[in-house]
């Protein structure tokens, strides 16, 4: 997969959206999702066929984190080829999509559903960015470390031009 990320607030139109991420926010703190293979991920999966992307985004932040989102507000995109032979399943757009990234504003309203079939969520936790960033570098993943610096500058950027 040959992959570049996108710093745009627009929905991707050259590549059909496949799959969502978001920064949820709780406060000033955001959720970290640990999988049961030790893995830290932020909420986020593959549209279901004929789904919206603020539907998924909704969807997964219930399977992955126990939250409702009370907004989402996309920040960028990776724009993906891939060079496997078929797609992922069978109704994701290949070999060019968009994997859409946004900030969530969420309410915590239980566990994880954890659905049959999709990634096993051991915990999920309320950190600070500092702390959010921290976890995911020792879990290899610099690139969500950034993600999350963004989304709290965003964030604080946009709160600052409300007032």
């Amino acid at each position: 997969m040959h992959v570049q990320f996108i710093l745009d607030k627009r929905v991707p139109s050259e590549a059909p959206v496949a799959n969502v991420n978001t920064v949820p926010f709780v406060g000033d703190q955001v959720l970290v999702v640990q999988l049961d293979n030790g893995q830290v991920e932020m909420p986020g999966g593959t549209l279901e066929p004929g789904e919206h992307y603020e539907e998924a985004i909704a969807r997964e932040l219930v399977e992955e984190a126990g939250a409702e989102p009370r907004s989402f507000s996309p920040i960028g995109y990776w724009r993906c080829f891939s060079t496997a032979p078929s797609p992922y399943r069978p109704h994701v757009p290949h070999p060019t999509f968009a994997r859409l990234v946004g900030i969530s504003d969420v309410l915590i309203v239980g566990p994880p559903s954890n659905p049959e079939g999709g990634e096993r969520v051991v915990s999920v936790d309320a950190l600070s960015v500092p702390e959010a960033a921290e976890r995911f570098i020792a879990g290899g993943r610099p690139d969500i470390a950034e993600l999350y610096r963004l989304a709290s500058a965003i964030r604080r950027m946009h709160a600052t031009e409300a007032l």
